[in-house]
């Protein structure tokens, strides 16, 4: 593991542009679950009988909102029980000491920013869990932590609307300024590209990998189980990032 991180530590010392892929992995160390362990699931299905991805998805936010926000509920319940860990603060610190690292988030726990993140570095594809919003008249209200002991669907107090929270529900499109910027910095290029405890399921994740490593950049994968990155990447790390991100700090800061 030793030699792993010393050769990422060195590819990350000798880049100017770094991307920070993250995944569920990453929060699974705060010990967050994943979607498919919300509220005792088994085998993705809910108590209803129905996928999780049925749940939670935008035609259930219309058609039951009430049901689609049991399961928006358990998500924020268990993402407040939770905090950022040492993966996520190492992340952040590395963001500090290298101006041109940027992350690209799956998570919408938000423990990038609670970590310190930079937000003007920080793209969170899939959205996040606060503040939320009207769908009916678009008024911002409070934090999520504000409604998970009320009745649910949380309502609007000035027009009565169904609240939500700005994250991408399944059938739903990725927020358009998050894409454009990914986009945009994409085509600047990376000399580094780390994706952290990712599945690398979604085309936007596998690109800023494949991008990089075609044009000779440097690629590594940290990730307990392999998959379809690890044959592609330079290194496969199987570990948990938050063991090797405090590792690797330790390795930058050397002289």
């Amino acid at each position: 593991m030793e030699d792993a991180v010393e050769r990422i530590a060195e590819a990350l010392r000798r880049a100017e542009r770094i991307l920070i892929i993250s995944g569920a992995g990453l929060s699974a160390d705060s010990g967050l679950p994943t979607y498919r362990g919300l509220g005792g699931l088994y085998n993705g299905c809910t108590a209803e009988g129905l996928p999780i991805e049925a749940a939670l998805s935008a035609s259930m936010l219309r058609r039951d909102p009430a049901l689609c926000w049991k399961y928006l509920a358990e998500l924020g319940r268990a993402c407040l029980a939770a905090r950022p860990n040492a993966g996520h603060e190492a992340i952040a610190e590395l963001q500090r000491l290298k101006p041109g690292c940027w992350v690209l988030t799956q998570n919408i726990d938000g423990y990038h920013r609670a970590a310190g993140s930079p937000p003007e570095r920080l793209i969170e594809i899939h959205g996040e869990l606060s503040p939320l919003y009207c769908q009916v008249c678009g008024t911002h209200s409070d934090a999520l932590a504000e409604y998970l002991e009320r009745p649910l669907p949380p309502r609007c107090a000035r027009c009565g609307g169904v609240l939500r929270p700005p994250v991408v529900l399944f059938e739903e499109m990725l927020p358009v300024q998050a894409c454009q910027i990914l986009s945009e910095q994409l085509a600047r290029g990376f000399d580094a590209v780390l994706a952290v405890g990712t599945t690398a399921s979604f085309p936007y994740i596998v690109e800023p990998v494949l991008c990089t490593w075609q044009a000779g950049g440097f690629t590594a994968e940290i990730n307990p189980q392999r998959t379809d990155l690890s044959d592609i990447v330079d290194i496969h790390l199987p570990r948990r990032a938050s063991h090797v991100f405090p590792s690797l700090l330790a390795h930058l800061s050397r002289p």
